[in-house]
């Protein structure tokens, strides 16, 4: 990338999209959040190959997802106060370890440690690739949310192919093959570092952080912003862990209940997952264009419908209601980040490292409450129960509008 384009990303003034960068980042993403999908799309193999229990499974999606939780945060707060752009290259090297270590676990506390791994990656990779994604976005910062988020979504959705096309002919002997695609993003945040590194460079401190900041900001108190990111928060909460418990478990409630097979039950679940994908590019264009306390209302709110009937539904309709309700719901997180962006202007990589470490740890957190669950009082009893989650939305109505925000920009 030329030192003009760098400096033009590094400028507050000149609100340029460096689209070949945020897609170079995506695919990062893409390949990050393939490898944190790896291990639910191994659920079902593990649970019969070591002989797990719900509770055990609920254990290993809360190691992996609350490691990531815990550091995030701590990696955001540095990104902002001192950016070192080798780190993003240096956090896939965890997950490579963590790619090799999984494949070849043969006992419960080797499969916690090698998830370990890849939660330290993942805590590394998502704060510091957020802060450049957020720099390169220039005005649009709802799409360039959305493009760095598309990545991870797709990541997100192949686990249930990787399942059905993979792992139950392999066994969890076939995660070695990543390593690959692992290197491949090694190889590209090496670069992506670079380009970080020259925009820090030729930036000074003041204007570096400057350049973090969103285009506009909501005229709020202090207390009014923490009370509106303690609603962003709880709202994030019903989100993820309506998203753990169909991502960890709605395939045993698919073959319990319709009598599906492994592979048929996961090609359900992927139906969810893609429409993931739909939903997040939606969110992040449209957040653009529209008030974004609104859309998380939509967002949030309007997923309840759907996942109120789902528990209730035939297997037909019930990959429709799953569809929409994965289409509705994923479109909220881009919004709330950016969102958040205008409550703490120029504390990306906080923002980003607080809220993607809060979405891993409640998932985490929630699929361990809800193995347990599982297993005293059934799988179906789970699914009914987290259908309720999504009517958390209501809360959104508290949060302050920022139309007045967007007619300054």
């Amino acid at each position: 990338m030329s030192t003009n384009q760098a400096t033009i990303a590094a400028s507050p003034n000149v609100l340029k999209t460096l689209y070949p960068l945020l897609f170079a980042i995506s695919f990062v993403h893409l390949i990050n959040d393939t490898i944190q999908s790896v291990v639910p799309a191994l659920f079902p193999i593990l649970k019969d190959s070591l002989s797990l229990s719900f509770a055990q499974i609920g254990l290993i999606s809360l190691m992996i997802n609350l490691t990531a939780a815990v550091l995030q945060p701590v990696i955001g707060i540095l990104s902002d106060t001192h950016p070192r752009p080798m780190l993003l290259p240096i956090g896939m090297l965890f997950t490579l370890g963590g790619v090799a270590a999984l494949s070849y676990a043969s006992h419960f506390w080797m499969v916690m440690a090698a998830v370990m791994l890849i939660g330290i990656g993942s805590a590394v990779f998502h704060p510091a690739s957020a802060r450049v994604s957020y720099l390169a976005a220039g005005a649009k910062k709802g799409t360039g949310q959305s493009i760095f988020q598309f990545g991870g979504n797709i990541g997100q959705s192949l686990a249930p192919i990787m399942t059905a096309l993979l792992f139950v002919h392999t066994g969890q002997r076939g995660v070695i093959w990543f390593v690959l695609f692992v290197t491949i993003g090694i190889v590209i945040q090496y670069y992506v570092a670079k380009w970080y590194g020259t925009q820090l460079a030729l930036s000074p401190a003041k204007g570096a952080k400057q350049a973090a900041k969103p285009a506009s900001r909501m005229n709020v108190s202090t207390g009014k912003v923490v009370f509106a990111l303690t609603i962003l928060m709880i709202l994030v909460f019903s989100k993820n862990v309506y998203i753990a418990a169909i991502s960890s478990y709605y395939s045993f409630y698919a073959i319990d209940h319709f009598g599906l097979s492994v592979s048929q039950a996961q090609m359900v679940l992927f139906v969810f997952l893609a429409a993931n994908v739909i939903g997040l590019l939606l969110g992040g264009v449209l957040a653009d264009k529209f008030s974004r306390r609104s859309l998380i209302w939509f967002s949030i709110l309007g997923t309840a419908p759907f996942a109120l009937l789902l528990p209730y539904a035939n297997l037909t309709f019930s990959v429709i209601l799953i569809f929409f309700a994965g289409l509705i719901l994923a479109s909220a997180f881009s919004v709330i980040l950016v969102y958040a962006n205008e409550l703490l202007p120029g504390r990306v990589g906080l923002v980003s490292g607080v809220f993607f470490g809060m979405a891993f740890g409640l998932g985490g957190i929630g699929s361990a409450i809800l193995g347990n669950l599982a297993d005293s009082m059934g799988i179906e009893f789970v699914i009914r129960c987290t259908s309720y989650l999504p009517l958390l939305g209501m809360l959104t109505i508290l949060l302050p509008s920022d139309r007045q925000s967007k007619a300054n920009r």
